[in-house]
Formats: C-alpha cells, sequence, structure tokens
C-alpha cells in the first residue's frame, strides 16, 4: 500500500493492516445459516452455542404503541436524508455554531483558508478538526463547551503540495494542533448561540499540552521515557473519542485510536503487548518522522503514556489535565460518572474495538456535593464485564490476585488482563449512557464484521451468543444492564437488548432488526448516546451511508430518539453524506442542543471551498425545551 494511501483507511481498516487474521466465513453464508426473523420476534433467538431470551416485555410493548398510533415524541419523525445538508423535523431549526478554523481569539480572525486551510502559527488558536465529544459547564451566567477534536483528515486540513502526508516538522505540529480539546465560552446573542472570541476560558488542548498523572501506573517504569524519566509528566492527549463529566463538574476526554500515531524509524522491540493494542512499524500520520517521542525505536514506552482518561477542568484555564491511570489503558470510547448507593463513584466505559471488552472503574472514597475529589479517580477497582447466555452478569475484579499481574501491569495492558479473566468479547463496545430517571445503563455495541469469524487481537474466541447474537455483524445492537439491587456499585447485573439494529426491506431474519426497527426508522452502527434529562436516549450513527445493498434505505448517518419503556425509536436529524453524527449536549435551559457533525463529505457547511467538521445548534422555534 501506497504511503499517503494509509490516511484514507478506516481506524479499523488500519487495525487490520498491521495485524490481518484470517477469515473463515462470510456474510451471504451466514444469512443462509440465520434464524428466521419470525423466529427470532417470537421471543427467542439461538446462534451456535449460545441462546438469546429476548424481553418479551419490550417487544410486546413496542407492538402495542404503534397499534394505538401513539409516538411518545415532541416531533414528527424525518424521513431518511442521501444529501449533503442538515435535516430536522418541522417546528426545529438548526445553525453552524463553529467549524474547524473558526477563530477562539481575535488575533486568528482570518486564520482559515478555504485553499489553504489554517497556517501552523494559528493552528492552535481555531477550532480543532474532526469534533467529537462534548460537554456543557456553566459558571455563573457563563456557558463553557469543551469538545473534542478526534483526529485529522490530512488531505483536507494540509497544503495540496503536501499529497496528505506531512513533509516537515512544521506540517506535523499543524496537525498536532488540529487535535486534542477546545475549551471555549458560548453565548445566546440573539440570533443562536455563538463563540464569545477572546473569552478568558478559551484554550486548546493539543498533543503538545503538559499534562500529569496519576493513580497506581503514574511513575511506574513502564511509562517513563527519555524526555520524562519521572513517567509522571506526559505530554498530550490525542485521538479524543467519547467524553464524560464528573459529579464534581470537570470534563473527561477519552483517549482512542492512540496507536496509529506512532512508528518507526530504525529496528525496535516488537513487544507482545504491541500487537493487542496495534502498535507497530508505520504511523497514520509519519510523526515518527518528525518528532523522535512516536519513534518507537528511540522511545519504545511512549505508547504506554496514551490511551487514557484524561481530566480537564474547563472553567480554569490555568489548571494542568490529569491522565488516570487507574481507569485502565485501552480505546476508550467515552467515560459515563454515576454514583454507587454508598457513595463511591462508578464509571462505565467501552473499548471500541471488535472483540475487547466492557470496563467499570469504582473508587474506594465516596463523594457527597462539595466534599473532597481526592483520590476518587485514582484509588479504587477496575472491572471488566462478563455477561451470561441467561441475561446475568457479572463485574470481574482486575487485582493480581485474578490476574497474576502486578497492578502497574493491569492498568496499562488492561486488555491483557480483561483476557485473563475470561471477559466477554463484545462488538465494538461505544459510548455509554446511564438513564437518569431510573438505575440502568446502555452501550452501543456498534457493529463487528469479525463475530464468530475472527479471533481478537488477542487471539480470544469471539463466539455468537449473549449480547451478541449475529455472526458478521454489520448493524449493530445496543444492550441495556440493571444492576443488581439497582445499585451501580453492584458486580452482579441483569440484561437484555434495547434494540438490534438492522434492514427489514433486505433481509427477514435476524438481521432484519428487532421489532422496534421498522422500514421507517432503520439505522446501522449505533454510535454515540446520551440520555436528555426526560429519560430519552438519543442515538446517533457512523455506519454505513452508501444506501445500497445491505444498507439499501438506510440513507445518511442520523441522530434518532428511544424511549426506553415503550420501546419506540424515531429519527430526528440527517447528516451530509459522509459525515458521522456524534458528541451531544444541551444548554443549561435545556431549549438548545449541540450536535457534532464529523468528517462530512461534499462541502458542507460552507457549500464551496473544503468540507469542515463542526458543531451545530438545534431549537423549537416555538422556544420549548429540547433536552
Amino acid at each position: 500500500m501506497k504511503d499517503q494511501d494509509i490516511v484514507d483507511l478506516s481506524w479499523d481498516e488500519f487495525d487490520e493492516l498491521r495485524d490481518p487474521r484470517a477469515s473463515t466465513n462470510d456474510f451471504d453464508a451466514v444469512v443462509e445459516r440465520a434464524i428466521s426473523r419470525r423466529g427470532f420476534l417470537g421471543g427467542a433467538l439461538a446462534f451456535g452455542s449460545g441462546a438469546l431470551a429476548m424481553g418479551a416485555g419490550l417487544m410486546s410493548s413496542t407492538t402495542a404503541a404503534r397499534a394505538d398510533g401513539h409516538m411518545g415524541f415532541a416531533f414528527k419523525p424525518i424521513d431518511i436524508a442521501t444529501d449533503h445538508d442538515i435535516h430536522v423535523p418541522d417546528g426545529y431549526k438548526w445553525k453552524v455554531l463553529v467549524r474547524w478554523g473558526d477563530a477562539l481569539f481575535s488575533d486568528a480572525a482570518n486564520a482559515y483558508s478555504p485553499e489553504t486551510g489554517v497556517d501552523v502559527s494559528m493552528s492552535d488558536r481555531v477550532f480543532g478538526e474532526n469534533t467529537d465529544g462534548m460537554e456543557t459547564f456553566v459558571d455563573g451566567d457563563k456557558t463553557v463547551l469543551a469538545i473534542n477534536s478526534e483526529y485529522v483528515n490530512p488531505k483536507i486540513n494540509l497544503p495540496a503540495a503536501s499529497e496528505g502526508k506531512p513533509q516537515s516538522a512544521d506540517e506535523v505540529m499543524m496537525l498536532k494542533n488540529m487535535q486534542g480539546v477546545t475549551v471555549m465560552e458560548v453565548a445566546d446573542t440573539g440570533n443562536g448561540f455563538e463563540v464569545v472570541v477572546d473569552s478568558p476560558y478559551n484554550r486548546r488542548i493539543t498533543h503538545e499540552t503538559v499534562m500529569t498523572m496519576d493513580g497506581p501506573a503514574a511513575g511506574s517504569d513502564l511509562v517513563k521515557t527519555n524526555a520524562d524519566p519521572e513517567g509522571m509528566s506526559p505530554k498530550g492527549t490525542m485521538n479524543n473519542c467519547g467524553s464524560g463529566k464528573t459529579l464534581w463538574g470537570t470534563y473527561l476526554t477519552c483517549e482512542e485510536n492512540f496507536n496509529g500515531y506512532f512508528g518507526a524509524t530504525g529496528a525496535y522491540e516488537e513487544r507482545a503487548d504491541f500487537k493487542r493494542y496495534g502498535i507497530g512499524g508505520e504511523g497514520r500520520y509519519a510523526y515518527e518522522k518528525f518528532d523522535t517521542r512516536y519513534d518507537l525505536s528511540k522511545e519504545p514506552n511512549e505508547p504506554y503514556r496514551h490511551g487514557w482518561v484524561t481530566e480537564i477542568n474547563p472553567l480554569d484555564p490555568s489548571s494542568t489535565p490529569i491522565k488516570h491511570t487507574a481507569l485502565g489503558r485501552f480505546k476508550h470510547e467515552n467515560a459515563e460518572m454515576v454514583q454507587a448507593n454508598d457513595g463511591r463513584v462508578v464509571v462505565y466505559m467501552g473499548d471500541d474495538e471488535r472483540g475487547e471488552f466492557m470496563y467499570k472503574f469504582v473508587s474506594n472514597g465516596t463523594w457527597t456535593e462539595g466534599g473532597s475529589t481526592e483520590g476518587l479517580l485514582s484509588d479504587g477497582t477496575l472491572y471488566v464485564a462478563k455477561f451470561n447466555d441467561d441475561m446475568t452478569g457479572a463485574w470481574l475484579p482486575l487485582t493480581p490476585e485474578t490476574t497474576g499481574m502486578s497492578i502497574e501491569e493491569i492498568l496499562v495492558f488492561s486488555r491483557i488482563a480483561g483476557s485473563k479473566v475470561g471477559a466477554t468479547t463484545m462488538d465494538r463496545p461505544e459510548w455509554i449512557a446511564a438513564n437518569p430517571l431510573k438505575c440502568e445503563a446502555y452501550c452501543a455495541l456498534t457493529n463487528n464484521k469479525n463475530r464468530g469469524i475472527k479471533t481478537n487481537a488477542g487471539g480470544d474466541e469471539t463466539p455468537v451468543g449473549g449480547p451478541n447474537p449475529r455472526e458478521a455483524n454489520k448493524y449493530g445492537q445496543i444492550v441495556r444492564w440493571t444492576p443488581t439491587g439497582e445499585d451501580h456499585g453492584s458486580e452482579t447485573f441483569a440484561w437484555d437488548l434495547y434494540v438490534m439494529a438492522g434492514n427489514p426491506n433486505v433481509h427477514d431474519n435476524a438481521y432484519g432488526g428487532s421489532d422496534n426497527v421498522t422500514a421507517g426508522n432503520m439505522f446501522n452502527s449505533p454510535d454515540g448516546m446520551a440520555f436528555s434529562s426526560d429519560g430519552y436516549l438519543w442515538i446517533q450513527t457512523d455506519g454505513d451511508d452508501s444506501n445500497e445493498g445491505d444498507f439499501a434505505g438506510q440513507g445518511n448517518n442520523q441522530m434518532l430518539v428511544g424511549n426506553t419503556e415503550t420501546g419506540e425509536i424515531a429519527r430526528f436529524l440527517t447528516a451530509p453524506n459522509g459525515a458521522e453524527v456524534t458528541g451531544l449536549c444541551w444548554s443549561a435551559d435545556k431549549k438548545v442542543a449541540f450536535v457534532g457533525i464529523q468528517h462530512p463529505g461534499g462541502a458542507w457547511p460552507d457549500g464551496a471551498g473544503k468540507p469542515r467538521s463542526a458543531v451545530i445548534s438545534v431549537w423549537r422555534e416555538d422556544g420549548a425545551t429540547i433536552g
């Protein structure tokens, strides 16, 4: 493969390029063996050696709701779209809040050019590229957003002469500065929300920002480098995907596909854990050619300083971000914080790779409003999920006793620790969302074409069954669990599937989806999720928007709203073709939703020049609440 073609790969394709695993099956053969859709809807789904009993109450209540014409949503669901625009229901409006290259400071007012992008000198003074997770923070009458910028598109971001691959240290620095986190103040000007340029809250946190670490792995030999022999001052946060918000009002940014930033300019030690984490000799962006920090032949421990949940205080521009090693190192999607009944802090997390695991962290200390937060994210136990086919499950503690590993090894190599205790391999665990009105949580399992066909990168089998009931799963599903005793601190739970995405127009079997998926609301690849304050589940997709073959009739990626009591799901927003919908938060008064639009196609949103990822605001024309 040519050098410049690597940046065109998805992150999953990039991982498979580094670690190809032989296929033993194909999708068409799987469909022939799948049970009929009618059998699935009857209440039991059996594949291979496992069986899944779908909650009959969910299926029957969904059907009854449709039969009497009730749709418990404050909008008329919209149709699919295939164009390069945003669509929302009648009675709602949207506008762009901020785009890649928009100024955060007045000296960068003219930094962006449709022809050349943003010059390196201003690249950390503007809004970042490929927006993802985001959260809202309030300081008196001020509204502050913290927003992730997951990755870059070098063929768009770099000058044309570079041909999509950085040619100098300056161009590498430009890419570094476009990623990380943007913190910015926004205000309602009477014409919708706008960025407050030059606000004292505004700052960029990039691949170059100096941070600190805490927890048991901080300062260990595993995270020491030539540049940081103490192992306490990592530089940069990268591939920031999902997000979270602490109970005490700080931001959690989650480092996902960090492995792709590392390569080697010479011989290097091919460590066993490198394969499990997809770390290899050629980086996605050629950082290693211009910065020794990313060169495995010079700094083999540098990858261990990334892949963490990082805490940022958006309301204190002078604060130093903290990488929390106690929460484990893997490809973090988001971090959903809740509280156990006894006051301990619980953080749910997914590892977004095919065949990887779901985790939760439980603090040893307890939190009360206004009380100390010392040690709450540095002292506790990391658990990994085991799902049983009888619709029960357990959180397995990752300790030296259960894994035979030191605590530092458990946290730096959490995937390996999870394999040692027999965790359930999942269909790419993405966002986790906890219901604010009852003790339950949901995880988007976005898809897994390797389910039942290939092992994960560590050699763990990926059998069909439990919450992953379809071989060669192209559509994804959302699993829901209720902790025992209605306590998020419990080590056991009961689970079911809230929805199995699919295409009922193409498949008359399990690949058509669960009963709450119809021709009018079908989708694929659920990814981002968030609950609004009224208990509705908002679902964002990042899937195949070709509108062809298995995905015919599904249109562009979208945002839907789900009623978790009845199972009803309705389409609320469609994105421009080529884009992912990702990241969602609300204004303090819940009248405006902020939504991320990542890697759009065409020339959205400007209608000319380069496509630009952006955050939009959405509101009801009558001024009523939306979240």
